[in-house]
């Protein structure tokens, strides 16, 4: 295999971003039959099968590989032009897809973004992700940077460490009382725990540390998929819970909640993970990430 013909990676990329064949002939300007046609070339010329024919399209692992090529040509492409002032044929401004957990999107990265200057104007496509899967998403070629808890870098990716996120492990004072009285080791196998989501594992973790053994949370477990919310439902005596530092303190202020009787904090290493490719639009905006942690985020 000499080269990856442009028009076939175009295609498939087009195939993976639109879900169908049909839809990406439609944005092509060509028939579902070209379309088809060019993806089996690419997939003969590469030897591998590049995508599973569900409903939506999927690539696979090999696919992605191909996918996250075809990506990074169209940044490179639209970087070029922009640099020479040949105007973009789409009238398009630069997209840059991220991936970010949903703590630094609701405390310190959404204020980082207003920093990045508009000109050229830049649209930011956010993925939340939890901050141990956010490299998957790289891996895949479905975003061009991300905020992630891995400092193993992606192949073709660079990695910057940002800072620590300090959790703080709260409950409200009326949970304490009833469910906390005891060793509290042992009490948090059975009190009832506010979790994110399904992948969220820092609970777990947390009674893990503590008590030096494969169990983790107790079984009664609230989700709450969202940052704030969690820690409303923290208050609300839902459960105890880990909460981000910025949405802890003026809760500990108020008394809405109280800390976890012995307990200390939880620091969970941050990282800004990217491709490496030279695109002024990405390098603006890691510098400004990079500065805005640096603010925001506590050191080692």
């Amino acid at each position: 295999m000499d080269e990856l013909p442009l028009d076939q990676v175009r295609t498939l990329l087009a195939v993976v971003d639109e879900g169908t064949f049909d839809a990406a002939a439609a944005v092509l300007h060509v028939t579902p039959s070209a379309v088809s046609q060019r993806v089996k070339a690419l997939e003969q010329r590469t030897g591998r099968v590049l995508l599973m024919r569900t409903k939506p399209v999927r690539a696979t692992e090999s696919g992605a590989v191909v996918v996250r090529y075809a990506r990074q040509l169209a940044r490179l492409e639209r970087d070029a032009r922009a640099e020479l002032g040949l105007a973009d044929g789409r009238g398009e401004p630069a997209r840059l897809p991220i991936a970010v957990n949903a703590d630094s999107l609701a405390t310190w990265f959404l204020p980082a973004l207003s920093r990045v200057p508009q000109d050229p104007p830049i649209c930011f496509e956010l993925h939340r992700e939890d901050e141990s899967h956010t490299t998957s998403l790289l891996r895949e070629g479905q975003v061009m940077a991300a905020v992630t808890s891995s400092p193993d870098p992606v192949a073709g990716c660079s990695v910057r460490r940002l800072g620590l996120a300090r959790y703080l492990p709260v409950a409200a004072p009326g949970f304490v009382a009833r469910y906390l009285g005891g060793d509290l080791a042992s009490c948090l196998r059975r009190a009832p725990v506010v979790v994110f989501d399904r992948r969220d594992d820092l609970q777990d973790a947390f009674v893990r540390d503590l008590t030096g053994s494969a169990a983790g949370a107790g079984p009664v477990r609230h989700f709450i998929p969202a940052s704030q919310g969690f820690s409303e439902a923290v208050a609300a005596g839902l459960g105890w819970g880990l909460v981000p530092e910025p949405h802890a303190v003026p809760m500990l202020a108020a008394g809405a909640v109280v800390p976890l009787p012995g307990a200390g904090p939880v620091d969970v290493p941050l990282y800004w993970q990217q491709w490496k490719l030279d695109s002024p639009a990405l390098s603006t905006v890691a510098a400004v990430i990079a500065t805005a942690a640096a603010d925001s985020l506590r050191r080692a």
